[in-house]
């Protein structure tokens, strides 16, 4: 009998496009970010969570989101899913499959950072358990396929950079100087907050054996958060990071509060600038003592402000 994750890949398969890639396709690495530092429903962080069980498990199980927390019967992700996997997964909550990025341009920060500000770099081998979308599954995209049905997902990606000059958070002049670009060493954030091809990992994600490294955030360094860390694959890395001071969040870029937020966790914590451990912290004080905060309403909406403060950092901060 064929499993859930065999039919979803069966399925998705079906969808792409068979064609010739760059050997960069199948070597490149999918990154599944996360906040390590976020609390779960019973008190433990998710990097203690991970370390005791040595599992990473999607938000059907975790009830925590760093995107849209609509991951029930009959919600949004549900639905999406249902359309994506053939209805491969219908009535399971167990099983899911995991999301991240196929971090085809090596960017430092992961294939999609806005996601967390560590993430999980992935064997190449495990792409041949994944789907990918050119676009983020919430958007029901319709340019899809597998590891082997590619050229779908590569055609979108080239006709981006004719179109728009960038595409996976690299500017180009023309398609055949991107390509070439994928392959150049990269130092520098690649700040791809909302440009990304969404990697579906199906089978389950048991760290051992399945997990490069993990790449964390470097205000991580020295603290409990980032001795979890180590725990979790053979190597602890860590990228640039994204430091910036409350005065310098912008209006506008994703809401009016945001500033004001930004500045109320500098004075509560008494810090000079805002990085991940710090937003982290924040994140954790609103759950524990949501009156602290109430001036910015109902506990969610202060989460939902935090993951613009993050954003924000991931576009504007400057290196740690």
């Amino acid at each position: 009998m064929i499993s859930p994750a065999g039919r979803a890949l069966d399925h998705v398969r079906s969808l792409g496009l068979a064609g010739e890639v760059p050997a960069c396709v199948p070597a490149a690495s999918v990154t599944v970010s996360f906040h390590p530092d976020r609390l779960l429903a019973d008190g433990a962080t998710v990097a203690e969570r991970l370390a005791a069980e040595g599992v990473y498990r999607g938000q059907f199980e975790t009830r925590i989101s760093n995107g849209g927390l609509t991951a029930f019967p009959g919600g949004d992700r549900d639905v999406w899913e249902q359309r994506l996997f053939g209805g491969a997964y219908a009535g399971l909550v167990v099983g899911r499959p995991i999301y991240g990025a196929l971090n085809l341009a090596g960017h430092p920060d992961g294939g999609s950072p806005r996601f967390g500000s560590c993430y999980l770099r992935l064997e190449p081998a495990v792409s041949r358990r994944a789907t990918f979308s050119h676009g983020d599954s919430f958007t029901q995209p319709t340019v899809v396929g597998t590891i082997d049905t590619f050229a779908g997902v590569w055609r979108a990606l080239l006709d981006s950079v004719a179109s728009s000059g960038r595409a996976l958070g690299l500017a180009a002049a023309s398609p055949s100087s991107w390509v070439a670009a994928l392959g150049e060493p990269r130092t520098a954030s690649g700040r791809a907050l909302d440009d990304y091809v969404e990697a579906q990992v199906h089978g389950g994600l048991a760290l051992a054996g399945a997990v490069q490294a993990v790449v964390a955030d470097p205000s991580f360094r020295g603290t409990p958060t980032g001795a979890l860390l180590s725990r979790l694959a053979p190597r602890l890395e860590f990228h640039p990071g994204f430091v910036l001071a409350p005065d310098e969040f912008p209006a506008g870029l994703r809401t009016d509060v945001t500033p004001e937020v930004a500045a109320f966790v500098a004075a509560r914590f008494g810090v000079p600038f805002l990085d991940a451990e710090v937003v982290g912290r924040a994140a954790r004080s609103v759950v524990r003592d949501p009156a602290a905060w109430s001036v910015f309403g109902p506990a969610a909406e202060v989460l939902q402000e935090l993951k613009y403060v993050w954003h924000i950092l991931v576009l504007r901060g400057r290196p740690a």
